[in-house]
């Protein structure tokens, strides 16, 4: 079994993610459940400049839009709604989405590289305090710019215990010895595989259990075969996650990875 804790839909800017490629991609290459969240709620571009606002859509209605999505295929979707913490917070509507949505709503998705605001700033509280109220996990992207920076993370996993934090991609671009190292530090502070190399993951293994990763990948930001080759053609690193690694580590550490610990943070039951 593989569940995909970090998978994409939408449109905005350069990216171009079709809910059919997300399901065909599932389907071709034995994906059981991806949590979703939809990139239409990026605020900042990739170099950190401001979306225009004719650009965006406010993240209820972009979070309406991923609900219908996942209700329609319930069974092997799940939601991670986007927030869009530069310029919004969850009002009235976004929460009860949240409550008449539990079901199929499995977390909350923070990205401080596409908002440029960092996971420990003051003006998140209600956001964690959102989470606590509905155990819902946080997922963060780490890596790329300050505000992204999986210390920052820490900090709010250390000041709110009560919620689950997971550290996407354990800084993107790095050797993810920082990230590998805070691991550690807290009980409920984890990491992921979105473009972690496999030696990465073996490292945090060693060091602190396979219980502390999750498999996720961005799928399908290289096009409807990212889990096998990138936008150049190479082999996809995921390729490597789905065959070597397995002769790498044991069946439990191999199965807490690609699926047990996202059933036990994310209460996923299929």
């Amino acid at each position: 079994m593989i569940i995909d804790t970090h998978v994409h839909i939408g449109k905005i800017l350069v990216f171009n993610m079709p809910e059919e490629d997300v399901l065909y991609s599932m389907d071709r290459y034995g994906i059981d459940f991806s949590l979703i969240s939809n990139v239409e709620c990026a605020e900042n571009a990739p170099g950190g400049t401001p979306i225009p606002q004719n650009l965006q859509k406010s993240q209820n209605e972009v979070l309406e839009k991923t609900l219908e999505f996942a209700r329609a295929h319930s069974d092997k979707i799940g939601v991670l709604p986007w927030l869009k913490i530069r310029q919004e917070r969850p009002d009235a509507e976004f929460i009860r989405m949240i409550a008449d949505n539990r079901d199929i709503i499995y977390g909350l998705k923070l990205h401080p590289f596409h908002s440029r605001t960092a996971p420990d700033d003051e003006t998140l509280e209600s956001v964690y305090k959102l989470a606590a109220e509905y155990s819902l996990p946080v997922v963060s992207h780490t890596g790329g710019c300050a505000e992204a920076d999986s210390l920052r993370l820490y900090n709010a996993a250390k000041k709110h215990p009560e919620v689950n934090f997971v550290m996407v991609h354990m800084d993107l671009g790095s050797d993810n010895s920082q990230a590998i190292e805070l691991l550690g530090r807290l009980p409920n502070l984890y990491g992921d595989t979105t473009w972690v190399p496999v030696e990465s993951t073996l490292k945090a293994i060693k060091k602190w259990g396979s219980e502390k990763i999750l498999f996720g990948s961005d799928n399908p930001i290289d096009g409807k075969d990212t889990y096998l080759h990138n936008k150049t053609g190479d082999r996809s690193l995921y390729q490597q996650y789905f065959n070597e690694f397995k002769a790498m580590v044991s069946k439990e550490d191999y199965e807490n990875i690609m699926y047990k610990n996202a059933e036990r943070l994310f209460g996923i039951k299929i």
